[in-house]
């Protein structure tokens, strides 16, 4: 008998985290990742420094596509963008001593989701069972006229046979 050979006990099962560094597709997602995560850490805690921790949960940051120098901020309210704003250039300090080159901050609220939801039909039309009388009539118009080797005639018979009204 011929069996495959054993594989080696050398191979090991790789960690998930060492698949998506080396994948040339996925390593990038996985940096960026990393980098927003980072960006994050350091947006909290220059937030904390300027007293304002609370408002580091309803924060999502960003760079602006094509720039690194330049920060972009959503946030889910007008106050909080408001209150953003008042503090940018207290902001921006405090990233640049935390390591952070930022020139600008762009600040943004971020559109509310709608308020109403869509639903399926809960009364869906029934499907009509059977023929309805002026079918019913035009199949038997056509039975009469047919001859009685007709296949199609024993087809009709059949449809008017099963589809009662």
């Amino acid at each position: 008998m011929n069996f495959s050979p054993k594989p080696s006990r050398k191979h090991t099962a790789h960690d998930w985290m060492d698949y998506l560094r080396e994948s040339d597709g996925l390593g990038g997602i996985l940096a960026k990742t990393e980098d927003l995560a980072k960006l994050k850490t350091i947006i909290h805690s220059a937030l904390t420094k300027l007293d304002l921790a609370h408002l580091s949960p309803k924060i999502e940051a960003g760079w602006r596509f094509g720039s690194q120098d330049e920060l972009f901020l959503l946030v889910s309210s007008a106050s909080i963008a408001s209150r953003l704003q008042q503090i940018l250039p207290s902001l921006i300090n405090e990233l640049g001593k935390s390591g952070l080159p930022c020139k600008a901050i762009k600040v943004r609220v971020k559109p509310a989701p709608p308020a109403w939801e869509v639903k399926p039909r809960q009364d869906q039309r029934e499907k009509p069972k059977g023929l309805n009388e002026v079918a019913k009539k035009s199949w038997e118009s056509l039975l009469e006229k047919l001859g009685p080797d007709s296949g199609l005639r024993s087809s009709i018979e059949k449809l008017l046979r099963n589809k009662p009204k």
